[in-house]
């Protein structure tokens, strides 16, 4: 009998529980809480600059880096400067000659054991990084040409140098993470 008892109790408190409304359910999450996936990131960075092996990629990264750097101001100037073609058109192209070279180097060379049989979605990763750092490129050229009136050549190299730490982290700890 004091089995039924309870499990009656049990019921009508839940039957009798209250719902909040729409809109007014869970408090919002702790300021720490939000903060703790900056935390993480900033924690794998921290412990990534002690692996030497990290450095070694660094190194590659930047020569590879280097390497689209010249064939994407190579682009750059040839479509602004003999194809008469606007900037931020030239940039565009540009980019994308300068992201296939990088990838293909990055795949093969930095990232090497990092290549598996993903290629696809590592292309895929290493496309959306490449796009969020050319964004950022992007927004700083026109703001070195227009606003600050610098020649275009010379504001996409600063451009294209401005946006490069943002793509190796990108790269390293999304496209060809292992």
């Amino acid at each position: 009998m004091n089995h039924v008892a309870t499990l009656g109790r049990s019921m009508r408190d839940d039957a009798t529980t209250t719902i909040p409304p729409p809109g007014t359910g869970s408090p919002p999450p702790s300021p720490s809480r939000r903060t703790e996936p900056a935390r993480r990131v900033a924690r794998r960075v921290h412990h990534g600059t002690r692996k030497p092996q990290n450095w070694l990629q660094l190194f590659r990264f930047a020569a590879v880096g280097a390497s689209g750097y010249v064939v994407n101001l190579a682009t750059f100037t040839l479509l602004v400067h003999s194809a008469g073609l606007d900037y931020r058109v030239a940039a565009t192209l540009a980019f994308l000659v300068a992201v296939t070279n990088n990838f293909v180097w990055n795949r093969q060379w930095t990232f090497c054991e990092a290549r598996g049989d993903r290629g696809h979605h590592q292309a895929a990763r290493f496309l959306v990084v490449s796009v969020g750092a050319f964004l950022f490129n992007l927004a700083l050229l026109e703001l070195l040409v227009s606003a600050a009136g610098m020649a275009e050549v010379p504001a996409q190299a600063l451009a294209v140098a401005g946006a490069t730490p943002f793509n190796f982290v990108g790269n390293k700890l999304w496209s060809f993470r292992r």
